[in-house]
């Protein structure tokens, strides 16, 4: 009988449907915790596996979504239910007589967020995945489904504790909004790059949307995996009949949809959300003949963040080098003072520049360079969107920046030599990344490009050992000094060259070394650096502050037909009239050709005027605090402000003519999807660490409060980024939140809204399951409180489904219930 992975890939494959939507029909109420059902319930779950792998699914679920730590306190009862989950698969699985059906075991997300946006520490996450597929696999599954994740990191997690702790295939399925993003403000291409950089066997999309809404996401996936796609989508979207859920498609309906899907390169496909064994039966009725087309490998090289997707060999691409001490006497002491604040600064000036990735070296030999590496990678992804570079030679600093790092980052450096290849590769393949490759070994930096291009063969074929593509690999070829050796520059371009044209591979130099120890070494540079492109550079680490650098970088683009209509340029420099090399052009977003769809920057709309007369200075001070907020700069922002208020300036005004504003901004920006969940998060933060400060020049009077709330994730739900989200909205426009938790009864929310006198209420729910708890608050308020103001949101909701259920107000985004509490209380 074929394993698993000997059957993915190769065979249409069909996975369950719906859990929750079966078990509502058998008895679950709302609010009760399905997971527990295992044990209480075991022939419900039993006849539910049995009924999925009877109508023909090749993979069932556990019933563990939820199972976890987290939800569940008492570890005896945790590991009872993931034991008996799996149990009550093989169960069923042989009661339809399905010995070559698969048992995977369900990993559903924490419903907390992760630092530094939430609470949850990444290595607790992955101890708290990890605990749960220790059991899982021991107990019999066959694979491990890792699925409905909205956050890149969370996803991470899962799987490095899925590789850590078992040897089972491991499957990822994130959500994504109809736009094609996660929660987070990740993309297709950008999830593909990671899942894949961390060697999962399949990936794919469940949940949130109905077939026909995610067909052109599919799409996109299949385009852009080399691995086995997975498609699980809901039954369409759901709205309240009868006190029950239902879904707009019928089973018939559902399966002409899968018709699509199954069409465009997807090999795995299924049901989610109120789908169950009818409407996976008639899908695999109307997809059974279809032809099968396998995936195939893309061979595109990806350096991605939480937001942003850099493809490495359509365009050259600029490396940032000034997060770095070597030479840099301010960089030293902030990295000896722990000045974070500083290496952010950097960060933002070279992105304003220009730059597509940044180059991070914080290697001290009086520091603890790895701590340093983590809480560095760590703050800069917290508030930047740019990719990074971990530059280091000490195997123990890249490790934690590998493995803290969220997305797909390059590795600066491996060599030749063989010590440098055993250390290096493996954590590349366990973590991740396109590896910089120098073309230097034991013997040393071979004088020609022969030599050099034998250790990039070299280096290639260990990458391949380590199962490390080709594609993943980028060749440095050195740029050495020429005022030492005057051909050594002939040296690099044919080895830049060859492994274009002979190996077929990227390539990348440290451009200003080729005039180390020369006077005016930017007019070196500059040549270089043109001539290096012409001869095929990929990518170039270098100063994008400088502006000659820059303008050869953006003249080169125009000249070779990759910045389309010259428009980079021309926005670079059609204000000036004359050019020197000494004249900075204004800061423009980079636009290139072939690039990959890229967020804006978080600061990215912020072009602050540098033409500062006399009266413009109290103008520039506060567009600076703003920029800080809008940046997520939080110690720069309380420090601005302290300093604004110590000159004199009204509190009330900076609140209400700068940081509200500000705020206003940031909001305006993630309601448009150019803004992300970092983003917005960090953002607040900033803003509050401002207002600590106004609070303090107001000898600690109280803010002034528009009204209060209560917010509340309902009975049976343990998932509450979006209240979280939310809280932290409405806090910042000044509303004061009685945050009740998650898994709220309904008669504690009503409760609580009489005996505050409370105006205005939001519920979410994740789950469908827990809709019912939902419209069961609604009934109960309106029967006790009938003049309070019900705003509901969540993954499950839709403005049918919100309707359905009598709220007041659907919130699709978080930004909706802030403009529903002004209208509510007539701000």
């Amino acid at each position: 009988m074929k394993t698993f992975l000997e059957r993915l890939g190769k065979e249409r494959l069909y996975c369950d449907g719906g859990t929750g939507s079966v078990l509502q029909a058998k008895g679950l109420k709302g609010g009760e915790l399905p997971e527990r059902w295992n044990l209480t319930r075991p022939d419900d779950i039993i006849d539910l596996a049995r009924g999925y792998f009877a109508t023909g699914s090749d993979i069932v679920n556990t019933n563990t979504f939820g199972a976890n730590r987290l939800h569940y306190t008492d570890p005896e009862e945790l590991r009872a239910i993931v034991e008996s989950a799996v149990q009550h698969v093989k169960a069923g699985r042989t009661l339809a007589n399905r010995e070559d059906g698969f048992i995977a075991l369900d990993i559903g997300p924490t419903g907390r967020l992760l630092k530094p946006m939430g609470d949850l520490a990444f290595e607790e996450a992955v101890s708290v995945f990890g605990e749960v597929i220790r059991t899982g696999a021991r107990a019999g599954a066959d694979l491990v489904l890792i699925e409905t994740m909205s956050d890149t990191l969370e996803a991470k997690a899962a799987v490095l504790a899925a590789k850590e702790n078992c040897d089972l295939p491991v499957c990822v399925t994130t959500v994504y909004d109809e736009s094609g993003k996660l929660l987070t403000g990740g993309t297709v291409e950008g999830v593909v790059a990671m899942l894949e950089g961390l060697r999962v066997d399949a990936l794919g999309l469940n949940c949130s949307l109905g077939p026909k809404q995610m067909l052109p996401i599919a799409k996109r996936l299949a385009e852009a995996a080399s691995v086995p796609v997975i498609c699980n989508p809901n039954a369409g979207l759901p709205r309240m009949e009868n006190g029950k859920t239902v879904y707009d498609l019928t089973a018939d309906e559902f399966a002409e949809a899968m018709r699509e899907i199954a069409g465009c390169g997807v090999q795995v496909i299924g049901g989610c959300c109120g789908t169950t064994p009818e409407y996976i039966r008639k899908t695999i009725d109307a997809t059974r003949n279809l032809p099968f087309k396998e995936q195939t490998k893309k061979h595109k090289t990806l350096v991605t963040s939480w937001s942003r997707a850099v493809e490495i060999g359509t365009c050259p691409v600029v490396i940032g080098e000034r997060i770095n001490p070597t030479g840099k006497k301010r960089f030293k002491q902030a990295l000896r003072e722990n000045d974070l604040d500083y290496i952010i600064s950097q960060a933002f000036e070279q992105e304003k520049a220009g730059a597509d990735i940044l180059d991070v070296n914080v290697g001290l030999p009086e520091i603890d360079e790895p701590a340093m590496m983590e809480q560095v990678i760590t703050k800069l992804q917290s508030v930047l969107p740019l990719p990074l570079q971990i530059d280091t030679s000490d195997t123990e600093a890249l490790e934690r920046g590998l493995r803290c790092y969220n997305g797909k980052p390059m590795i600066n450096s491996v060599n030749g030599k063989q010590e440098s290849l055993d250390a290096v590769l493996p954590l590349v393949a366990k973590y991740g990344g396109v590896v910089v490759g120098l073309t230097l070994d034991e013997h040393g930096i071979p004088d020609t490009a022969e030599g050099r291009i034998a250790i990039a063969r070299r280096i290639y074929a260990a990458a391949a050992e380590h199962g490390i593509p080709a594609e993943d690999v980028i060749i440095d070829g050195l740029a050495m000094t020429i005022s030492t050796d005057t051909s050594s520059a002939q040296t690099t371009l044919e080895t830049v060259r060859r492994v274009r044209d002979e190996l077929h591979g990227h390539t990348i130099l440290g451009v200003s070394n080729i005039s180390f120890g020369l006077p005016q070494r930017e007019i070196i540079n500059t040549m270089f650096f043109t001539m290096a492109m012409q001869n095929g550079l990929s990518c170039a680490i270098i100063n994008p502050n400088s502006t000659a650098m820059m303008a050869s970088y953006r003249a080169f683009l125009a000249l070779s037909g990759l910045d389309p209509q010259c428009g980079n340029y021309i926005g670079a420099y059609a204000e000036k009239k004359e050019y020197a090399f000494g004249l900075a052009p204004k800061n423009v977003p980079q636009n290139k050709a072939d690039s990959m769809q890229q967020s804006p920057s978080h600061g990215a709309s912020q072009n602050t005027s540098q033409n500062t007369s006399q009266d413009e200075s109290d103008n520039l001070a506060a567009s600076f605090l703003a920029e800080c907020i809008l940046n997520g700069r939080g110690e720069r922002a309380a420090a601005e402000a302290e300093r604004r208020l110590a000159e004199g300036a009204d509190p009330l005004d900076l609140v209400n003519s700068e940081l509200i504003p500000a705020l206003d901004q940031v909001g305006q920006g993630f309601e448009k999807g150019t803004l992300f969940l970092p983003q917005l998060l960090m953002s607040a933060e900033a803003a509050g660490a401002a207002f600590e400060k106004v609070k303090l020049a107001m000898n600690n009077a109280p803010q002034k409060i528009k009204g209060r709330v209560i917010l509340a994730t309902v009975k049976g739900d343990i998932h509450d980024i979006g209240k979280n989200i939310v809280k932290v909205l409405l806090e910042n426009y000044g509303y004061e939140v009685l945050d009740l938790g998650k898994d709220v009864s309904a008669e504690e929310i009503v409760r609580t809204a009489l005996d505050e006198e409370i105006r205005l209420i939001g519920l979410s729910a994740l789950m469908t399951t827990t809709v019912v708890s939902m419209e069961e608050t609604i009934r109960l308020l309106r029967e006790k409180h009938s003049g309070a103001k019900v705003v509901v949101g969540g993954a499950v909701m839709t403005q049918d489904y919100a309707d359905s259920i009598g709220a007041d107000k659907y919130a699709k985004e978080a930004m909706d219930t802030v403009r529903y509490a002004d209208e509510v209380f007539d701000i």
